[in-house]
């Protein structure tokens, strides 16, 4: 076992060594583009949604693509191929393609040529506090706060272009990253979909194709993930704090739960007591079909709310882990109690009070202020723009 390890870590630095070379004496192709979302762990997102615009205008015909993957199989619109992180193919495209578009960082050892041209698409608007602005950090394999600075400060060097959802994010990005570049204010391109879909006929085969009831309330249950619960480096765990049975108790006559994960969390959980009230998809799905199909959003410190108040749909906040999180784990950006357009609760008895009392009215005034504040520019036509720079380069 011990010699395989060491075999594999040489195998390892033989590849790196080859790539390196491959950087030096490789042309770099501007019709190839490498995407890669959630650390390829499915593919799904901003970097989706601009791919997805590319084959609705034939454009993966004229350009190669390649998507990062950790599973060959999932299946892919269009002509893009799929590449295994890691693999000797994946080190080839990175040295040769002209365009990587990506929602998280690419691993430290991941060369940046001149002529290469980095999206980076990010993956939502801040509440809780990022990189640079962290005080103190619990997140799996990262034990130094100012190791960790230093390396995400270098690795956004890398990036030419960052995707802004509002004014707000735009303002911390450029501090909480230390990026000098050019910030695209456009909305994420993950968004279009619910400008365009957000109609009766289309929900509808939506809930169709998820096998959903179209005759109960739908609440889409989406957690963000805890940075001090994790089984291992990047693998976390499904902690909640929400009883289930007592939502199923107490609303299953007219309502059915989507849960769905973080892309972080990797838990397996047995949903079988709450079939026909509990409803999961895996990561490779899409979360923004889900926002389209429900009729209320319950989260907690997760970006989710700033993409679903596009809808201008019920949110309610189950947060029972309120203080810790805030004054532990993270720190927030701003009073999510003052700025919440909707009720803020700690237990799932107020929870399921919330849900069976909410009033729009009550909400409408902090509503109007949220979606100002953070979804100005959202207009469902931010892959379009990103796609008039990939055409230009």
């Amino acid at each position: 076992m011990k010699g395989m390890v060491i075999g594999m870590r040489i195998l390892k630095q033989m590849v790196l060594f080859f790539y390196k070379i491959l950087t030096k004496i490789m042309p770099v192709n501007h019709k190839i583009i490498l995407f890669e979302s959630n650390l390829g762990r499915n593919f799904t997102g901003n970097p989706k949604a601009i791919y997805d615009e590319m084959v609705r205008r034939g454009l993966d015909r004229k350009y190669r693509c390649y998507i990062i993957l950790d599973d060959r199989n999932t299946k892919i619109q269009g002509s893009a191929k799929i590449i295994i992180r890691s693999r000797f193919r994946y080190f080839y495209y990175f040295a040769i393609a002209g365009i990587w578009i990506s929602d998280t960082r690419f691993p430290q050892y991941i060369i940046k040529r001149q002529d290469t041209t980095y999206i980076q698409t990010w993956h939502g608007t801040p509440l809780k506090k990022l990189a640079l602005d962290l005080d103190a950090i619990y997140m799996s394999g990262e034990t130094d706060l100012q190791d960790y600075k230093r390396n995400f400060y270098n690795n956004v060097q890398t990036w030419d272009y960052l995707i802004s959802q509002n004014k707000y994010s735009s303002v911390i990005f450029r501090r909480a990253f230390g990026f000098k570049k050019e910030i695209l204010e456009i909305g994420y391109p993950r968004n279009d979909i619910l400008f365009y879909k957000n109609n009766k006929d289309d929900i509808n085969s939506i809930k169709e194709m998820l096998g959903l009831p179209k005759d109960k309330r739908i609440i889409l249950y989406a957690p963000t993930w805890r940075d001090n619960e994790f089984y291992g480096n990047g693998i976390y765990k499904f902690n909640t704090g929400m009883d289930f049975s007592l939502l199923m108790e107490e609303l299953k006559d007219d309502t059915v739960f989507i849960v769905k994960y973080h892309y972080l969390i990797k838990d397996n959980i047995d949903w079988s007591p709450y079939e026909g009230f509990i409803y999961t998809f895996d990561i490779d799905f899409d979360i923004s079909l889900l926002y389209l199909v429900s009729d209320m959003l319950v989260t907690d410190y997760s970006s989710v709310m700033f993409d679903y108040s596009i809808l201008r749909r019920p949110m309610l906040f189950y947060c029972y882990d309120l203080n810790e999180y805030k004054d532990i784990l993270r720190g927030f950006y701003f009073d999510l109690i003052t700025e919440a357009p909707g009720p803020v609760v700690t237990t799932t008895r107020k929870l399921i009070q919330s849900i069976k009392e909410y009033d729009y009215k009550m909400y409408e005034n902090k509503y109007d202020a949220f979606v100002a504040k953070y979804n100005h520019a959202d207009d469902g036509n931010a892959s379009a723009r990103i796609i008039e720079i990939i055409t230009k380069l």
